[in-house]
């Protein structure tokens, strides 16, 4: 690479152009420092945020969860939890015998339960579940309400998430 001397006049004005040019940079640097030390000397730290009405209300509003789910006249199929109160896929002669007294025995118990008692299988297995519950909270009720009257099927009862069935 070979450097030309600066010998024209054009070279020369460009030159001292570059040099003014970066003075004044500096120049407004120092003053920007400046102006930061102005706001913080005069505002003794204290900042002013000026936040209109309506913003301020819904930063401010309290963060609730709401149901989403449209409830439409007549059966609504939407997605909650049921309580799984029979589940076996071994001696399958018996299976579906079993997994529908097991609903039986609920029901018989906890009339409250009529027409919430789902029992299906799903080759090789057969399960019977209960209830339409929109909640984990209220199927967790409901568990702990059946475990204490059905102790021998305590250990195979648990919640569920799946499609419930609720009638509006």
């Amino acid at each position: 690479m070979r450097f030309f001397p600066v010998n024209t006049f054009s070279h020369r004005y460009a030159v001292w152009l570059m040099t003014i040019g970066m003075s004044m940079s500096a120049m407004n640097f120092a003053n920007a420092e400046n102006v930061v030390e102005k706001i913080q000397t005069e505002s003794k730290g204290n900042i002013t945020i000026d936040i209109p009405k309506n913003i301020l209300d819904l930063i401010l509003q309290p963060q609730t969860k709401k149901d989403t789910r449209e409830m439409k006249p007549g059966v609504n199929k939407l997605s909650g939890y049921r309580i799984q109160v029979f589940s076996d896929g071994r001696n399958q002669h018996t299976l579906e015998a079993r997994a529908k007294a097991r609903g039986s025995a609920i029901l018989a118990k906890f009339p409250k339960y009529k027409g919430q008692v789902y029992t299906y299988s799903s080759s090789p297995n057969w399960y019977t579940r209960i209830g339409n519950f929109r909640t984990n909270a209220e199927a967790n009720a409901a568990l702990t309400e059946l475990k204490r009257s059905f102790p021998n099927y305590a250990s195979e009862m648990r919640v569920v998430k799946c499609q419930i069935v609720v009638i509006k």
